[in-house]
This record gives structure tokens, C-alpha cells and sequence, in this order.
């Protein structure tokens, strides 16, 4: 059973200063969420949550593992192509409590060669590659959320935003209904949250049910759904 609460609490943020919890957004005027999917790119869940975040019109950003996107560069591409933001979600997603410094940062050095690469390989014209390239060397999420003191330094001396979130859905957890999964972000999400979601095969269940769901809610309450870009940093 998990300790860890859907939203995340106040003292997480104030003790991890550094690292990117949410954005500050007057709910009275901007009207925005951060949907982010961890884990991918997945064949099976992948296309079918760039569908439907094409049919709210709505923007993502999608931290990836190194071996995913070399395993299905075409998925990797089409996320890119349709306008989605990239992060970097190591190679083999290491846990940062239990691997040392320097292998992990060999682990993230992998993943960022792989995506490079499949980009600079792509068949997308080089407007997007431009527009895209620079978001891969920006945004970094650790997995299930583990990062010591010494590897967030090295990664943001590289440059990196670490980007954690301030509403998490567990929409991997085999014991979170469906409607659990759903709830998690419709009693927690307000204006410059960021959402985690997985697009991955052990969260499709939940993820299926309570994504599109969220989607149409928050629409109708006259919110956006974009992706975390160098823009939310440069104000």
C-alpha cells in the first residue's frame, strides 16, 4: 500500500527547491495543465494517447527511456511530429536511491545519445527538429521520482530541468481502480499542476479509463493542455 498522497505536499517542494514541482499561474485568467506521460514510448498505449490528446486539441510532454525510443523510433517521432514535448527518463529506469553517481549518469548520458540520434535521423522537416531538439536537453524526470543530492547537481550543472509534479495519478498500481485513477487528478489538478500519467502497458487500464475523462472535464471548464517548453522557464 502506498504511503505517497496523489498531491504532492508542501513540505516535498520546499525541502527540493531546485527541482520543478509546478508552475505559477493565476487561475483567474490562465487556465492550464501539464499532462506528462512517463515510460514510453509502448506500441500498444503510446498511438492511442496521441490520439485522444489530438482530439481535446491538447499538448503533452513525454519523458522517455533511452531503450524505448531506440526499440520504436517511429512512436518517438510521432510524438515530436504532433507537437508533444521530450524528456529524458534515463535508459533503463534506474533507480536513483539504489545506483551510484556516476553509473547513473552514464545511464542518462545513453538515453540522451539515443534520442538525439533518432532525431537527427528522423524523416521530420528541420523546422521541427529545431523546435523539438531544444526540449531534449532541457527536461529530465527521475524515475519513480528517486534522485540523490549528487545526481541532481550533475544533471542540472548539464543543463537540465528536473521536472517532478504536483499530482500523481498511480495509474500503475494493479490496486487503484479505475475511478480511483480518476479522482486522484479531479480533487487535485488546478492551474499549473503538472499530472503524471504512464503510457505504458501495466498502467493502460486506469490510464484508458480516467485520461480521456480528464480531457473532457477540464475542457469544458475552459483549461489548456500543454507541453513544458523552455518558455515556462524564461519568465
Amino acid at each position: 500500500m502506498r504511503l505517497v498522497p496523489s498531491k504532492t505536499p508542501w513540505l516535498f517542494k520546499k525541502l527540493f527547491p531546485n527541482y520543478v514541482w509546478e508552475f505559477s499561474s493565476d487561475i483567474n485568467s490562465d487556465k492550464v495543465l501539464y499532462l506528462t506521460f512517463d515510460d514510453g514510448p509502448t506500441p500498444k498505449i503510446t498511438p492511442w494517447t496521441l490520439d485522444v490528446l489530438k482530439q481535446y486539441n491538447a499538448k503533452a510532454t513525454f519523458f522517455c527511456i533511452g531503450e524505448n525510443v531506440k526499440k520504436h523510433p517511429e512512436i518517438f517521432n510521432t510524438i515530436l511530429a504532433q507537437g508533444h514535448s521530450i524528456g529524458n527518463h534515463t535508459n533503463t529506469h534506474v533507480e536513483g536511491w539504489h545506483t551510484k553517481t556516476k553509473a547513473y549518469l552514464e545511464d542518462f548520458r545513453k538515453a540522451e545519445e539515443i534520442i538525439t540520434t533518432t532525431i537527427e535521423s528522423s524523416n521530420l522537416q528541420d523546422s521541427q527538429i529545431v523546435n523539438q531538439k531544444s526540449l531534449i536537453v532541457n527536461l529530465f524526470r527521475p524515475p519513480f521520482g528517486q534522485l540523490k543530492t549528487s545526481q541532481g547537481k550533475a544533471l542540472r550543472r548539464l543543463g537540465y530541468k528536473i521536472i517532478m509534479w504536483s499530482v500523481v495519478t498511480f495509474d500503475w498500481e494493479e490496486y487503484i481502480t479505475p475511478e480511483k485513477c480518476l479522482n486522484s487528478v479531479l480533487k487535485n489538478a488546478t492551474s499549473g499542476s503538472i499530472i503524471v500519467f504512464h503510457d505504458s502497458i501495466k498502467a493502460s487500464r486506469n490510464m484508458r479509463y480516467a485520461l480521456p475523462k480528464v480531457l473532457d472535464y477540464y475542457s469544458k471548464k475552459g483549461f489548456r493542455f500543454e507541453a513544458i517548453t523552455s518558455a515556462n522557464f524564461n519568465s
